[in-house]
């Protein structure tokens, strides 16, 4: 009969996440697991095969966690919901620095940018919809605002800026106004650049 562990593989998960929370990923280790569940690490790869599992766990944790944050920010109806999706990001990097940086600041040379298309298409029919751009310029549109706001959001996670949320949605709605009469204004309509 295999050992009974008295940890689930979902309240490891959720002790990882926390110490990911307080120190990043680098501060995840089986000592620091074990030392914070007040155990050997025996229960840790009882359940896990090894430390790799267990940060793949806390990088999807981190997501529905990151997603939730966004639904909800989206929900409260405070700003339009675009501006609401970019506030989020924003102030997700602000509160949860080091969940951010696991998330949106590690390494992703594996992946491609033009894949997750499919995941930003409630983005890309919100611009659509507020610009009657087509589904191409919408992209780019969408492509030049996350840069915006991805900027803004690391400067923030990496405690290089520290705007109040007041000061940010007033830049964002510049910077979207901007984008907007460049993709919409008249002189597209007149055929000049």
């Amino acid at each position: 009969m295999p050992p009974k562990f008295k940890f689930t593989r979902e309240e490891i998960t959720k002790a990882a996440l926390d110490i990911t929370r307080e120190n990043g990923i680098s501060g995840l280790t089986a000592r620091t697991l074990a030392a914070r569940l007040n155990c050997s690490v025996k229960p840790i790869f009882g359940l896990f095969q090894n430390m790799e599992e267990v940060q793949r766990e806390v990088l999807a944790a981190a997501n529905t966690m990151y997603q939730e944050y966004l639904r909800e920010r989206i929900l409260c109806g405070n700003y339009p919901a675009y501006k609401a999706s970019g506030m989020a990001y924003i102030c997700f990097a602000k509160e949860e620095r080091e969940l951010f940086r696991l998330l949106f600041m590690r390494d992703r040379s594996h992946e491609k940018i033009e894949e997750n298309r499919e995941e930003i298409r409630p983005l890309l029919e919100m611009i659509q919809k507020n610009t009657g751009l087509d589904e191409e310029e919408a992209y780019l549109f969408h492509l030049e605002m996350w840069l915006y706001v991805h900027g803004i959001a690391t400067m923030l996670a990496t405690s290089y800026l520290d705007w109040d949320t007041e000061f940010i949605s007033r830049v964002l709605t510049d910077a979207y106004t901007g984008l907007k009469y460049r993709y919409c204004g008249e002189e597209k309509k007149n055929g000049s650049n």
